[in-house]
């Protein structure tokens, strides 16, 4: 008996918590646990891909395959996750930041415009601000991930040799930070930002456009199935990264520029780097990985969307329509009655 008594006092503790909680901070949370699941799961791929990216000439005939079998054999298990931590140091705030500013920029919308439909386009507007709000608080550390996924070292419990400049390691995520900043100042952790923000703006509102979209035309009976949720999150992942995906490209070469031992002092920006690319590698450079971040993008936006759904309903975080009410009676309740005088 005492064991169930103290399991209904954690329940009714947990209960009090939950209806404590501000409806953002619920929001932050779900999207945060959302956003690591989702990266953790496709953590190998998401390695390869940047070194599809970044290191063309080591990786590219190598295909799919021969790149796993190549880092198995000279960094072991492991090295499908160099990069990771950072990774997924990066995604719990940009993910939280994401989801939690879409519904912000939504409501904000609707408050600030009433008369505006409730539709698709107003879902493209809210994903799209909400993406630039949180690639603006988090880019440094998708930045120092590129710069640890991009290093090739061996493993220590492998007798191979990996020539590699002592320039180019890091020893973690605080190493790669200070040596960045050294190098180049608040300007160097930021570099290859402007890529980032012109593909996230597109990038972020269509993938939120077309999962909003797909949802309204499932019928009522469904719409909490997890397959159909699944299902909304691939395809809008999927459609949203194809036309965006070039400026990923280009982001990534400018994070790893200074590493690369042709590069010269200069720094390009954004167009100049996508000229270079076509010009040097080919259009098709523009595009690599692409293949790869198909089979990255299916789990990780279907994981990202289902999760988040299902931690807003633990949380019990109301529906849009009644948050929306809710704030617009609250407003209504701090105004001064113009009767009271």
């Amino acid at each position: 008996m005492s064991k169930r008594g103290e399991e209904r006092e954690t329940g009714m503790f947990l209960d009090g918590m939950i209806d404590a909680m501000p409806v953002f901070v619920k929001e932050l949370v779900a999207g945060g646990i959302a956003g690591g699941l989702a990266k953790s799961a496709v953590a190998p791929l998401e390695r390869v891909k940047i070194l599809f990216q970044t290191r063309r000439s080591e990786f590219h005939s190598m295909g799919l395959f021969g790149s796993f079998k190549k880092i198995a054999t000279t960094e072991g298990v492991m090295g499908f996750y160099r990069g990771n931590g950072a990774s997924v140091a990066r995604i719990v705030p940009y993910a939280a930041l994401h989801f939690m500013a879409y519904e912000q920029y939504r409501r904000w919308i609707i408050l600030s415009f009433p008369d505006i439909g409730r539709g698709p386009v107003l879902d493209l507007v809210a994903g799209s601000f909400a993406g630039g709000t949180a690639v603006l608080f988090t880019y440094p550390l998708d930045l120092v991930r590129t710069k640890l996924a991009y290093q090739i070292v061996g493993s220590p419990k492998r007798n191979l040799q990996v020539v590699v400049s002592a320039e180019q390691v890091y020893k973690g995520i605080v190493d790669c930070f200070r040596k960045t900043y050294k190098e180049a100042g608040l300007r160097g952790l930021y570099r290859g930002a402007a890529p980032s923000l012109y593909g996230i703006f597109p990038y972020a509102g269509l993938k939120f456009y077309f999962y909003e979209e797909m949802k309204r035309h499932v019928p009522n009976d469904h719409k909490k199935d997890i397959t159909v949720k699944l299902a909304c999150g691939s395809i809008a992942g999927l459609l949203g990264q194809t036309f965006t995906y070039p400026l990923d490209v280009v982001r990534r070469q400018m994070q790893v520029e200074r590493l690369l031992p042709s590069t010269r002092a200069e720094s390009r920006g954004t167009m100049d780097t996508l000229v270079m690319i076509y010009q040097k590698q080919g259009w098709k450079q523009l595009f690599s990985g692409l293949s790869i971040n198909y089979l990255k993008v299916v789990p990780s936006v279907a994981i990202g969307f289902t999760v988040y759904d299902i931690m807003k309903s633990y949380l019990r975080v109301p529906s849009r329509d009644e948050a929306v009410i809710e704030v617009v009676t609250n407003k209504r309740n701090s105004q001064p009655s113009l009767h009271s005088s």
